[in-house]
């Protein structure tokens, strides 16, 4: 009988090692992430929404009540917003970024002169720019 329990101990151990490693493998070689949010603010109007492009690609067209919450690579890019519906003079507007591996960056989109624009969050306003983000 020890043989045989040997043998299934040695298959078992191999076979554990054989996962270890390809577990580690595949976690080395996942892509590291950084976590994107964005924001409306109070303001931002009932019948707007704003459309989120990164690096060019869309991404998600934000509606009051709803946010944007995403993983992106780690590295540079370029985030750009503009209003929707999409009438008169509305030119997007654009944002760089250089994600860094596992932190959040949040933004707030806002709205002033017909233009949406990204603001990072943590940044300090002046009492002025507080007082337009009333509700």
């Amino acid at each position: 009988m020890k043989p045989r329990h040997s043998f299934a101990s040695k298959v078992l151990l191999i076979l554990v090692f054989v996962c270890a490693i390809s577990i580690s493998t595949v976690a080395q070689g996942s892509p590291r992430l950084g976590r994107l949010m964005v924001e409306r603010a109070p303001n931002f109007g009932w019948n707007l929404a704003f459309h989120l492009e990164i690096d060019g690609r869309p991404v998600a067209t934000i509606v009051q009540g709803r946010h944007y919450d995403g993983w992106v690579p780690a590295g540079r890019h370029v985030l750009t917003v503009y209003k929707v519906p999409y009438v008169g003079y509305a030119e997007p507007t654009s944002t760089t970024v250089n994600v860094q591996p596992g932190w959040t960056y949040v933004f707030t989109a806002m709205w002033d002169s017909n233009l949406v624009f990204l603001h990072r969050s943590g940044v300090l306003l002046s009492p002025g720019a507080l007082w337009q983000l009333r509700p």
